[in-house]
């Protein structure tokens, strides 16, 4: 991953390939004029203070994510200035100003931007806005994940020289950071922690589904588990079956990579909270017996993103040394059709006694995660949240960026989309409408799989309720939209899997922690 580290040198005396700038749309007197945003001075002093004016000829208009290069004016050791967009700049002439500066998801968006286009560079000066510990936070975040790439299946792997593209921006020197400053250096140290998870989490999606079976994915687990001081149980088929996981192994009863159930325990000895994390971990889904059409399976590798977010969060809430228990679960399992699969017609008995119909076995995710969450109920957590790609009815209803959030229980649904809005990670709450549940009723079992067509985002979610243990606190994130772009790459977001909610999970367990959150 990209180094970074905190500088006090002036942009002009250091040597590097590019430094990057930030410009915005002025506001107040200043409305519809380019300006240079802070951090930039001695950039613009280089420029006879004319700096906005030239990026304005250029065509430089402030926008969020758009991006300028322009040859660097004489003396400067490096070769470029690159102008990044930061969108509309903080009106401090408004009556309602406070004290805010720019706002920190278009610094991280920003700082994502120029990581991309800086690939096949060896250093780059960042000269961005730093008027705080979270706006260093902010852009230390969005070098790191904006400057991620997966390039471990093209020749020559991540080689600089690498036949198929540029190796990412190798250094970063965030400008104005102080590095002797306690909250600077922690701002970095924390974005560090949770960006190299995410990008674990990345590369977990972006992996082929031939090589990340139930097992690889159950192995890579236990690895990192030792290495950040994670308590780690795996039960494989025989252990599922011996524990009566009715609804894991009949998804994975197709295949022959057997499914697993991953428990990952990060403990605090000073910790009096506990929350689980539950993610689906699908690591290929053609549907089942109830295949897929062509073209709604190529990109189903990804239908594992819900565990790779929660392994990359109790990861990350290790390393970061947080004062909360947070126990995640992995419920892994390959949905493939064969004479062994479940059918519809089936009836499953579940981890918690319950019987449940199959109706379809395309709606494999909440089979899983009903298990899952009743042996996360088991020890009685503060709260539960699972993740999960899990149905298309959201993504129809929240498009591609956006994640649905439902739960039992109002204040906690809202807590947990403020937690995800204040990360970066757009989100939305969701209701569980009672009278939906009627439509999963079943003349054989206690409850079927699917319900009614509409609204069968929530449908699923009242679903996955009844697997949860009584007066447990629990939210349910649908992530199917944005976990997987298949679109170009935007803001520090690239092509391919995106570690959708590891951040979400990551800040929930910091309120937690700091017993901010209930």
């Amino acid at each position: 991953m990209t180094a970074l580290t905190l500088s006090t040198a002036a942009a002009p005396g250091l040597r590097a390939d590019a430094i990057v700038i930030g410009v915005a749309k002025g506001a107040g007197s200043r409305s519809g004029d380019l300006v240079v945003a802070p951090g930039a001075e001695a950039v613009d002093k280089a420029y006879d203070g004319k700096l906005a004016g030239v990026l304005q000829t250029l065509g430089a208009s402030g926008a969020e994510g758009e991006l300028t290069k322009l040859p660097a004016p004489a003396g400067f050791k490096a070769p470029i200035v690159v102008a990044v967009g930061l969108g509309a700049e903080p009106d401090a002439e408004s009556e309602d100003a406070g004290d805010e500066g720019y706002d920190a998801e278009a610094l991280r968006r920003a700082a994502g931007v120029a990581a991309r286009a800086l690939a096949g560079s060896k250093k780059a000066a960042f000269a961005l806005p730093v008027d705080s510990p979270g706006a260093v936070g902010a852009i230390a975040e969005g070098i790191l994940l904006g400057a991620y790439s997966f390039d471990v299946y093209k020749e020559n792997g991540k080689d600089a020289k690498a036949k198929n593209g540029k190796a990412p921006l190798a250094e970063v020197a965030l400008l104005g950071g102080k590095p002797r400053d306690a909250a600077h250096k922690g701002a970095v140290a924390r974005a560090v922690a949770v960006s190299e998870e995410l990008n674990r989490a990345r590369d977990l999606i972006n992996t082929p589904p031939n090589d990340l079976t139930p097992a690889a994915f159950a192995g890579i687990a236990q690895t990192a588990a030792k290495e950040h001081g994670i308590k780690a149980q795996v039960l494989d088929d025989k252990a599922l079956a011996k524990g009566g996981y009715g609804g894991i192994l009949g998804v994975g009863a197709g295949s022959s990579a057997a499914p697993r159930l991953v428990k990952l325990s990060y403990t605090h000895p000073k910790a009096d909270k506990h929350l689980a994390f539950v993610g689906k971990g699908i690591t290929y889904d053609s549907g089942g017996i109830s295949l897929k059409p062509a073209g709604h399976n190529e990109t189903m590798k990804c239908d594992m993103s819900g565990a790779a977010a929660v392994f990359a969060a109790v990861v990350a809430a290790a390393r970061l040394g947080l004062e909360v228990n947070v126990t995640g679960w992995l419920a892994l399992a390959e949905n493939m059709p064969s004479g062994s699969a479940t059918r519809p017609g089936d009836v499953l008995r579940m981890y918690s006694g319950k019987t449940v119909e199959v109706l379809n076995t395309d709606a494999e995710g909440r089979l899983v995660l009903a298990d899952a969450l009743w042996a996360a109920s088991q020890e009685n957590p503060d709260a539960i949240v699972d993740v999960a790609t899990l149905t298309g009815a959201m993504m129809l209803a929240l498009g591609s960026r956006t994640f649905g959030v439902m739960a039992n229980d109002d204040a906690f649904r809202s807590a947990v989309h403020e937690a995800a809005e204040e990360v970066g990670e757009p989100a939305w709450p969701m209701p569980l409408p009672e009278h939906l549940r009627k439509g999963m009723e079943s003349q054989v079992a206690d409850i079927a799989n699917m319900g009614e067509r509409m609204g069968g985002g929530l449908v699923a979610g009242l679903f996955l309720r009844e697997f949860v243990g009584e007066g447990i606190t629990w939210a349910h994130l649908d992530i199917a939209g944005p976990a997987f772009n298949e679109g170009g790459p935007f803001g520090y977001t690239p092509k391919g899997g995106t570690g959708s909610a590891v951040r979400t999970l990551v800040r929930l367990a910091e309120l937690t922690a700091a017993g901010d959150l209930g």
